[in-house]
């Protein structure tokens, strides 16, 4: 009976095809064509640092490099996507060093940490420090409290005399040994920098200088290389294994320079502040730029505004920043 009812149906359906009925759907054996996917670039990766392409964000190292007349030429500061300049006792200067893009394959000469580079270090996360040593009263404070990768020349390896140079201007660092041994540091992120086209305004400048009571830094703009010439005490900025110390952007940061609550030699060495904020002068292009600069926590990265409230653009490529006395 069920054969029967299901054979009729169909006679019947294909009768009414036949007298004029709903005629039966075509089916088009014409594939329907796929369109093309547009491709879509990758966003191109750049340093926090520098602003320039890098293939990945590498581990934060930081090293304390010393300036005094006997430790120039330094090593590997060509390098580095960031120099900071800091003033220590004497009126002198010295280097607080930042890697990540690229590393040398040698650095130094090292020298010993201040209380002011930990506060530096803190908008990094949690960066790998080498270093020399500090003064006894720091140095355990160093290993307690600072919020690093401890590779302080007494405990980690890799760091090596060279004997042609005079004692204590003669540490040098194998770069790979130190970052083998700071697993744990932080990668390069965010710091405040800004990058690309620069904002209006600006004066155009030749040249620029700044002091501290025995030292001297005088940058010089080269249209041929798109740099600051940098000089120290009236003398080229020279490295062993780059040439001219010659940085994209260079930020003179006006800041309180307090003393340091850690004797050196017996005194109170100047600590500058890098939490707070104030102005200074930007670099970069062959012109200056007049900027209000702001760092309110000891967490987080640099703020520079234009007098207009637009953020300070900085050149692409390695930034040197002298804490100045205001």
């Amino acid at each position: 009976m069920v054969a029967v009812v299901v054979f009729t149906g169909l006679v019947t359906g294909g009768l009414l095809a036949l007298r004029g009925g709903t005629p039966a759907r075509r089916v088009s054996l014409t594939p329907t064509p796929i369109p093309t996917p547009t491709p879509i670039h990758p966003v191109q990766l750049r340093s926090p640092f520098t602003g320039e392409p890098v293939p990945s964000l590498n581990r934060v190292l930081a090293v304390k490099i010393d300036n005094i007349v006997f430790a120039r030429p330094q090593t590997g500061l060509t390098r580095a996507d960031i120099v900071y300049v800091l003033p220590v006792e004497g009126g002198l200067s010295r280097f607080l060093v930042i890697f990540s893009s690229h590393y040398p394959r040698v650095i130094g000469p090292v020298r010993s940490a201040r209380e002011d580079d930990l506060e530096l270090l803190r908008q990094f996360g949690r960066p790998a420090f080498a270093y020399s040593g500090a003064t006894a009263a720091l140095l355990p404070y160093i290993h307690r409290h600072a919020r690093i990768v401890n590779l302080y020349a007494g405990t980690a390896s890799g760091y090596y005399r060279d004997f042609s140079q005079i004692a204590p201007y003669n540490l040098y660092a194998h770069t790979r040994q130190l970052l083998a041994q700071s697993a744990g540091a932080s990668k390069a992120r965010d710091i405040g920098f800004r990058f690309g086209p620069a904002p209006p305004g600006g004066k155009v400048t030749q040249s620029a200088s700044v002091s501290y009571p025995a030292a001297s830094f005088g940058f010089t703009w080269s249209a041929a290389r798109g740099r600051w010439l940098v000089s120290m005490d009236g003398a080229r900025a020279l490295t062993t294994d780059g040439g001219r110390l010659a940085p994209a952007t260079v930020v003179i940061q006006h800041t309180t320079v307090r003393t340091s609550r850690f004797l050196e030699y017996g005194k109170p060495p100047p600590y500058a502040q890098s939490v707070g904020s104030g102005t200074a002068l930007v670099l970069r292009d062959g012109k200056a730029w007049t900027v209000h600069w702001s760092r309110p926590t000891f967490q987080g990265g640099t703020t520079f505004t234009t007098a207009s409230g637009q953020r300070m653009t900085f050149k692409r490529g390695q930034v040197m920043i002298v804490l100045a006395y205001r």
